[in-house]
């Protein structure tokens, strides 16, 4: 047999294209009509912001890495410039993809349920009076056209912002020729207004883009000349804060220096209207230095994303998901003492299937608690409104020893941690930034108790943030327990992160950067070991991401041992599975549906002496390596074997789910007609007021 070379960038997927393939299954989700119609207006919205952030962050990068001489080479070897040319093909279908959904599919369903966006040649005398008085007296007021000469050169625009290009005709008002101005609508407007009910049938929704009342009443604008055209575009800039960490004495004034400047960074991309002539995209391209790659013409709002702003517009039920009251697992209700029930038990939460309400429970009666001593949590996207930061203020507040590790350089949350920090500092919680070229991603909170003249520790460490919102619509596991040794493991962590000195060996825990790439890999070596000796061995993985080149390389030698390795990875995807010699064994599959997918869950069969952990960590090089990650283990097995079943499920979904083939494309998973509907996140939504 050919000895394999595991280095080969011939067995690893790119980054990027996969990245663009999991928000291409994201589209997928607004043509699928078992999805309510506003819903699937929602997905696409949500893969528009998706193609944002990955031109403000990885577009952004790629091309910083070129200009340093940095060939940016991932496991596939593909160098930066490449990468690029790659990006742009695919990128350009997927928006192509997108507006067709949009033109061709979303709104004549919505026009059938009597919902529209009325474009200038359907506007009725009426409206177009009232959107007429609407321009003069909300917008026309606002806006701020800038005619372009010497005096006047090309403005910066704002990342992301709404802009136009007008073509005029005629002379300005010191009698010089002007052939065209820049037109930046703010964000202060609505991008897309409601008209009122006596304008349209009782029972309908109609709306306009601002675009649109732009278009219509722009002469207004340049009284005196002739607007032969005005068409949108928008720029996006890499949006990823430059901070030097090594210079900086204090990170949180570099940060909120740093913020003001995000919005003004290196162009990225430049979307303009189909429309447009083409001179006028040459010359929107010759002034954001773009190139041709990263120019879109799009046919329709150049930001899809504004469109979300219809799902709270329209009151409509019947197009949105139903509601579901989420539930709590037995002996934790709202009024129960959690502390005695931590004692009995570790007790496990599934969010959002199962409310985030008892870990707020457990803070604020650990703030009201007269025999606790000290609180410490790590807060990595939070809010400084959050009931979880109330309930940290009430305890420092009551005299409590209060220490909160805030992970500032969470990407587009800094400038509400920022805030967070000012607000607990006001209270007298000790803060502190993290480390130092390693974010802190690990979810922990820790409370010392004393207890009939004893200290006591309790525990909960998460998958997910300590955020009440996205609780209820990303899927995370939480473990509350009173392990001593977790306990001990997690005060050491805390005290690792807060005076940066060595800590003890852990008990329990596996922690980044130090022991949970290779503690994991040595779970997957043992599971490779029994599987050659004949013994029960299988893995399975639920991540966000996939791209660690090592843990991938693993995964590829148990799958030649013979071991069974089921990968359910929601987005990223660099593995190749199903290649004859090397990853026969190995099925990838993601789970697109309702809630993203957040869970990271890791089983190992071990010879029927199974492992479960849970961790905040995905399986990529910055989560293992250059991040604070924490890996527990759920022991106790009632527990185990709740998440077993909940991975066994997802193996089985034949609804939502979508098979990695070799080429890094997917396929969603076709039912037979006789096949019985499986839906993990359906089922697991169905059974949530049970307890366990």
């Amino acid at each position: 047999m050919k000895e394999i070379d595991f280095n080969s960038p011939e067995l690893y997927l790119n980054r990027e294209l996969s990245l663009l393939e999991f928000n291409w299954r994201v589209l997928q989700q607004a043509l699928d009509t078992d999805v309510p119609l506003l819903e699937r207006l929602n997905y696409l919205c949500i893969s528009s912001t998706n193609l944002d952030e990955f031109f403000e962050v990885r577009v952004a990068g790629l091309i910083q890495q070129i200009e340093i001489g940095d060939p940016y080479l991932e496991a596939d070897q593909v160098t930066a410039n490449e990468v690029l040319k790659l990006i742009a093909k695919r990128a350009h279908e997927l928006v192509d993809e997108q507006y067709q959904v949009l033109n061709e599919v979303l709104l004549p369903a919505l026009a059938e349920q009597s919902i529209e966006i009325l474009p200038r040649a359907k506007w009725s005398d009426q409206q177009k009076s009232w959107l007429r008085n609407y321009f003069l007296e909300d917008v026309a007021p606002i806006l701020s056209p800038m005619g372009l000469d010497a005096s006047h050169p090309f403005p910066r625009l704002l990342n992301k912002s709404l802009n136009f290009i007008v073509s005029l005709v005629g002379k300005d008002a010191f009698g010089r020729n002007r052939s065209s101005a820049i037109l930046q609508a703010p964000r202060a407007l609505p991008r897309v207004i409601q008209l009122p009910e006596d304008l349209h049938e009782k029972g309908e929704y109609r709306f306009v883009f601002l675009s649109s009342i732009i278009h219509a009443f722009a002469d207004d604008l340049f009284y005196g000349m002739t607007v032969k055209g005005c068409y949108q575009f928008r720029v996006t800039r890499n949006s990823d804060l430059a901070i030097d960490t090594e210079e900086t004495s204090d990170l949180l004034v570099a940060i909120s220096d740093e913020l003001t400047h995000r919005n003004y960074g290196d162009e990225v991309r430049l979307e303009i209207a189909h429309n447009c002539p083409e001179e006028m995209v040459d010359f929107l391209r010759v002034q954001c230095g773009m190139h041709q790659n990263n120019v879109f013409l799009v046919n329709g709002p150049v930001n899809l994303s504004r469109l979300q702003a219809l799902h709270s517009l329209i009151e409509r039920p019947d197009l949105k998901f139903k509601h579901f009251t989420q539930g709590r697992p037995s002996g934790v209700s709202s009024d129960s003492d959690i502390f005695a029930t931590i004692r009995k038990q570790d007790v496990l939460l599934h969010h959002p299937y199962q409310s985030f309400s008892p870990v707020i429970d457990f803070l604020k009666q650990a703030a009201a608690d007269p025999n606790v001593l000290a609180i410490k949590q790590t807060l990595y996207r939070t809010g400084a409104k959050s009931p979880i930061v109330d309930a940290l203020v009430s305890a420092a507040q009551a005299g409590k020893e209060v220490t909160v590790v805030i992970e500032l350089r969470a990407r587009f949350d800094e400038e509400a941690n920022v805030a967070l920090a000012a607000r607990l500092q006001q209270a007298a919680v000790h803060v502190v930034y993290g480390i130092v070229g390693y974010k802190t991603h690990a979810k922990m909170l820790w409370i010392l108790r004393r207890e009939n003249n004893k200290l006591r520790q309790y525990v909960h460490l998460g998958t997910g943030n300590y955020h009440r919102s996205t609780s209820r619509i990303y899927t995370d596991y939480g473990l509350l327990t009173y392990d001593k040794k977790i306990g001990e493991d997690v005060s050491n962590l805390f005290a690792e992160i807060t005076s940066l000195g060595k800590i003890p060996k852990m008990h329990k825990l596996l922690h980044a950067p130090f022991t949970l790439h290779d503690g994991l890999l040595d779970r997957i070596n043992r599971e490779i070991t029994n599987a050659k000796a004949g013994k029960p061995a299988r893995i399975i993985a639920k991540v966000n991401a996939l791209v660690e080149p090592e843990i991938i390389q693993s995964f590829y030698k148990a799958s030649i041992a013979g071991v069974t390795v089921d990968l359910i990875v929601r987005g990223t995807c660099c593995i190749k599975p199903g290649v004859e010699g090397l990853s026969e064994n190995i099925q990838v599959r993601s789970i697109v549906g309702r809630f993203l997918e957040h869970t990271r869950v890791f089983y190992f069969e071990n010879n029927g002496e199974s492992e479960v952990w849970a961790a905040s960590a995905d399986l990529m090089k910055r989560n293992l390596l250059r991040r604070v990650e924490a890996c527990f283990p759920i022991e106790q097995k009632k527990l185990k074997k709740h998440i077993l079943n909940d991975l066994e499920l997802y193996l089985s979904d034949n609804t939502q789910a979508w098979i990695l083939s070799e080429n890094g494309r997917y396929q969603r998973i076709e039912r037979a007609d006789d096949e019985e509907v499986v839906s993990a996140q359906a089922t697991l939504l169905a059974e949530l007021a049970k307890t366990y």
